[in-house]
């Protein structure tokens, strides 16, 4: 299989001693057979004191790679992967995945956290060949909306578009999580109530409860309001279980691939369930566990990437901010690259490389693939007390 130096671990589902009906998945080293029960079940509440009878237990009879759990994964419709946003080995484990469900069913799509609905038709332009790389950054407003390193989704992008396999956008709008976060979903207005899914299901306790734990881990929790909070992963895992759902039932061959983050896969009881809430479907959970507590039920299949780091980006070492004219110099990095060439807080960057830029993200798109050493140009604009404004140029290496 294609990217045989990511090799990934499979650890073996949670087992109960007891081996009930609805176990876990077991691979059985000597057969060289994978034996896939569905996932293993959640711990059952119970008030009786604990006993040897009740102890879950982690069987590892042997490990094997992605490619061999492929037939396994195969047989469902939907397979959700998860990730950690800034993790460059889990993302080359879902396109691992993704190749290896594409060669056994090609009839695939892609769903993606990462792009909100609203932007659907640039990345269909994207996937199709009809506007380059740099565009669909633009277009689909990459650098404002998920932030996080294009590099790291770029390998799966391209293989989208390099097999026209269709890739969804799943997340609700930045615009209505925003306004959720500040009034909850109770307190949108008519037409920003059409945008929320018409059934947000409220009665998963152990959901609540994790998402519970989280908030109050975040800084300044006391100050913010949780069920805001509730309301925004709500509307977050609910918008993205209706749109896979919708997609599934408007084109029945199709398999489909869910890439999030794994908070919103574990236990199923993110967008998992709420996919089988509004359609009957076989799926499939699978994680990445290096950073994961080990508990039951928490996914079908757990798996240990290889670490794999992105190369090193050029940094110029301003901050950005936005400015009437173009791109503000909001600070500056001690002794950085652009520190060295004599930029200053308070310049605004006009162009780069020749190119005119309006806002933070134009000079990211520029930069994303530039490495430490190459060289760019920036005009700016320097503003100065009682005299006229200075029109400057300036030429410098990128640090790393």
């Amino acid at each position: 299989m294609a990217n045989k130096n990511l090799f990934t671990y499979l650890l073996l589902a949670f087992v109960s001693v007891f081996l009930s009906a609805c176990g876990a998945v077991e691979v059985n080293k000597h057969a060289g057979k994978h034996h896939v029960h569905g996932k293993a079940p959640e711990p059952a509440e119970t008030t009786e004191a604990p006993s040897a009878g009740n102890t879950r237990v982690v069987r590892i009879s042997g490990s094997t790679s992605i490619e061999e759990i492929i037939p396994a994964l195969a047989k469902k419709r939907v397979v959700f992967v998860g990730e950690t946003h800034d993790n460059y080995a889990h993302h080359l484990s879902q396109l691992e995945i993704i190749k290896g469900l594409h060669q056994v069913y090609p009839d695939l799509a892609i769903g993606m956290e990462m792009f909100q609905k609203p932007f659907q038709a640039h990345l269909d332009s994207f996937i199709a060949g009809e506007i380059s790389e740099q565009q669909f950054l633009r277009s689909s407003e990459w650098f404002d909306r998920w932030s996080f390193d294009y590099r790291l989704y770029r390998p799966i992008l391209d293989y989208a578009r390099e097999h026209k396999i269709p890739v969804m956008a799943l997340n609700a709008s930045k615009e209505l999580k925003n306004r959720v976060s500040k009034v909850g979903i109770a307190g949108l207005n008519e037409q920003e109530r059409a945008q929320v899914p018409a059934d947000v299901d409220r009665s998963d306790e152990k959901y609540t409860a994790r998402l519970r734990k989280i908030f109050h881990h975040h800084p300044g929790s006391n100050k913010r309001n949780f069920e805001r909070f509730l309301d925004v992963q709500l509307l977050w895992d609910e918008s993205m279980a209706e749109r896979a759902a919708a997609y599934l039932k408007e084109h029945p061959s199709k398999k489909l691939v869910v890439l999030a983050g794994s908070g919103h896969l574990m236990y199923g009881s993110g967008i998992p369930q709420r996919v089988l809430r509004r359609m009957d479907v076989e799926t499939a959970i699978v994680l990445p566990a290096d950073n994961l507590k080990l508990k039951p039920g928490i996914a079908d299949f757990l798996i240990f990437p290889e670490t794999a780091t992105l190369s090193k980006p050029g940094l110029m070492g301003v901050f950005l901010g936005t400015a009437d004219e173009g791109v503000l110099v909001a600070g500056m990095v001690p002794d950085s690259a652009a520190a060295k060439a004599g930029l200053k807080k308070g310049d605004v960057i006009q162009q780069l490389n020749g190119s005119a830029v309006k806002r933070p993200s134009d000079i990211k798109i520029e930069l994303f693939e530039k490495k430490p050493g190459e060289s760019i140009q920036l005009t700016v604009l320097r503003k100065r007390f009682l005299l006229n404004d200075q029109e400057l140029d300036f030429a410098f290496d990128l640090g790393g």
